[in-house]
């Protein structure tokens, strides 16, 4: 069980974050304890300053356009719009990006060639690399023949996720998108990555790449992710 005086957001249905406050409202005591908003007062004044330097300020501003447009009201109500692909488009043109880099995971080359078809139809240059750039033999790493996924005599390229990332890097794309790279390979991709970063998929080998079914699946079928 999380402690209660840490940040636990995922649990409140308080929302005063989502409500006006006034200098004269007493918001924050409708809060609860493990509101970050008590607990890290000076932090988020800290983040809001950042938010108004030059490198950070029309790019927050442009990000907040782009999630306005996703939505039309209709005499239905508010409804939503634009797929993912179709944002990323948008948004690469609200910054003026030109030069777009995709690190992307082999098993999903597929989506990698018709990303890359759809982002060039749309007028962008695209440079992409793929997880096993390198060659390097995952003994390299220190995997043991029998941890590797065809067999112990077989020999498997190691993902390269330092290597995607140091490309991209050198190649100066205008923004990089991660394409399917493994929990892991994905971290260290995001932690060499030094170029403005996005991502388009997240890899889930059961479910066609949409780690949240299981979640909405987590009372029946998965189940199991729930016992302890």
């Amino acid at each position: 069980m999380t402690k209660a005086n840490h940040s636990m957001c995922a649990k409140c249905s308080k929302l005063v974050c989502k409500k006006e406050l006034q200098a004269e409202d007493n918001l924050f005591s409708e809060a609860p304890e493990y509101c970050p908003m008590k607990l890290w007062s000076e932090v988020l004044k800290e983040a809001l300053e950042e938010y108004k330097k030059d490198e950070n300020l029309e790019f927050a501003r442009l990000a907040s356009v782009q999630e306005f447009e996703c939505y039309e009201n209709t005499p239905q109500g508010i409804r939503t719009k634009h797929p993912r692909i179709e944002e990323l488009i948008m948004f690469a043109q609200k910054c003026n990006y030109h030069k777009l880099g995709i690190a992307f995971c082999s098993g999903l080359a597929h989506e990698a060639r018709l990303l890359t078809r759809v982002l060039e139809k749309n007028g962008f240059e695209v440079v992409s690399v793929r997880c096993k750039v390198g060659a390097v033999p995952k003994e390299e790493i220190g995997i043991r023949p029998e941890e590797k996924i065809a067999g112990p005599e077989k020999w498997e390229s190691m993902c390269n996720p330092i290597s995607q990332a140091l490309i991209l890097n050198a190649e100066k794309v205008d923004l990089a998108i991660m394409l399917g790279l493994c929990i892991g390979h994905d971290t260290l991709f995001i932690k060499y990555c030094q170029r403005p970063m996005t991502v388009i998929a997240v890899k889930d080998r059961v479910t066609g790449h949409n780690p949240l079914a299981a979640l909405y699946l987590s009372s029946s079928y998965y189940s199991r992710l729930m016992k302890e």
